[in-house]
């Protein structure tokens, strides 16, 4: 199993980590295109420490990326199958980086974007110990038939997804948020008017605001 890591950005106050937050990238970028929102967050988050892994695998279709697993956008299966099997990857270097830290799992956020959501989604929702909260930029829930409501957790989710997302359309945000509503999962979810496949400023300031509350 490849060993995961990417940029790091300390706690902007000063001294040891009293929370973290993992940013994943999406398909075809890599960590260095995530840890920015780090920075953009780090004064109303000073105590936190953040970390943005760079995927295993080299992107098939953009080789300079990374990418939690393949897509050809053909197979009906593969968001399923790839976050299946890029699951235990990401779930060693969560442990390794609480350890890192000496936090509990509840200190952790989890934040997504695209393919980047897909993992925060599948990973989040299913560790033995559930994150604070997990956010979600543009992306999707994976598999949402075989999510069981008496195998997962319950952290607070919010989901942000662009009206005029031509990758991967608004709808596939409302039908996770209403996968998890069926189960008894708290979830929010806000549209970015006029926004494509990306984030916008009031995007980050919701994510801000969640991620305060969930890790306050």
């Amino acid at each position: 199993m490849k060993q995961l890591d990417g940029p790091r950005l300390p706690p902007a106050g000063g001294g040891a980590a009293r929370s973290l937050v993992v940013l994943l990238h999406g398909f075809g970028a890599d960590g260095n295109d995530l840890i920015g929102l780090g920075q953009y967050w780090a004064s109303s988050l000073p105590g936190t420490y953040f970390v943005a892994p760079h995927a295993p695998q080299p992107c098939t279709m953009a080789p300079s990326g990374r990418q939690w697993f393949p897509l050809s956008m053909r197979d009906p299966d593969e968001y399923w199958r790839g976050v299946t099997e890029a699951a235990p990857a990401l779930n060693a270097f969560l442990d390794a980086e609480l350890e890192r830290h000496s936090l509990p799992p509840e200190r952790m956020a989890l934040v997504g974007f695209s393919q980047g959501t897909m993992m925060s989604l599948h990973v989040g929702l299913r560790r033995e110990k559930a994150p604070a909260c997990i956010v979600g930029f543009s992306g999707l829930l994976a598999g949402v038939e075989d999510l069981d409501k008496d195998s997962v957790g319950r952290p607070p989710i919010v989901l942000v997804h662009g009206d005029r997302d031509d990758v991967l359309p608004m709808d596939f945000m409302f039908a996770a948020a209403n996968m998890l509503n069926a189960i008894d999962i708290p979830v929010e979810w806000h549209i970015s008017r006029g926004i494509g496949h990306g984030i916008d400023e009031n995007g980050l300031a919701i994510g801000s605001d969640f991620l305060k509350l969930g890790l306050k």
